[in-house]
């Protein structure tokens, strides 16, 4: 058995039969970049008074949030995938259109639109909650439980919905190429 999703490509083409495995020992793109800012978050965290006033470039916010999401998923939600080693996905063929279109639009190189058959974990949540890491690692766990809680945004818009997955996943169909 396993779930059906569909999952817009943008680095490199995939291919009918492909499988892909996110688990503990395969990570995503995501888990390098972190991996490269971990020895900048440490300092920032330990010296905090040093980093009140400087402007933080949008890849080390980025690794403050991951580091901060993956904390809390481990601690309390560890049944769902780690962003840090999974697919982002669509639960329906019109999001993923969706996102290829928001990416388009975004001057974001998309190649295709596939299916695939997941058999893993599973969690869809708002992007809305996701946030900007700050240097208050407090502020930054808190943000993170409303990620994965699910909470309503405090945006009050409309969820955009942002699936991820692990474990073995299979490209079954190539529905478009762009």
């Amino acid at each position: 058995m396993g779930n059906y999703v569909y999952h817009v490509v943008t680095e490199r083409p995939m291919h009918l039969n492909q499988k892909i495995i996110f688990d503990d020992k395969n990570h995503s793109g995501v888990y390098k970049r972190v991996e490269e800012k971990k020895e900048l978050i440490n300092d920032i965290y330990n010296n905090k008074d040093k980093y009140q006033n400087i402007n933080l470039d949008h890849h080390t916010k980025v690794a403050l949030r991951e580091l901060a999401m993956e904390e809390v998923r481990l601690k309390k939600y560890s049944q769902y995938p780690s962003r840090l080693s999974s697919l982002y996905v669509s639960k329906s063929l019109e999001d993923a259109y969706n996102w290829a279109n928001l990416f388009i639009s975004l001057n974001r190189n998309v190649l295709q639109i596939v299916k695939l058959k997941v058999k893993g974990n599973i969690f869809t949540g708002d992007a809305h909650n996701c946030f900007d890491g700050t240097i208050d690692k407090e502020y930054n766990l808190k943000e993170a439980e409303s990620y994965w809680e699910n909470k309503k945004n405090k945006k009050n818009k409309t969820p955009i919905y942002e699936t991820i997955v692990n474990g073995e996943i299979e490209v079954i169909e190539i529905i478009k190429t762009y």
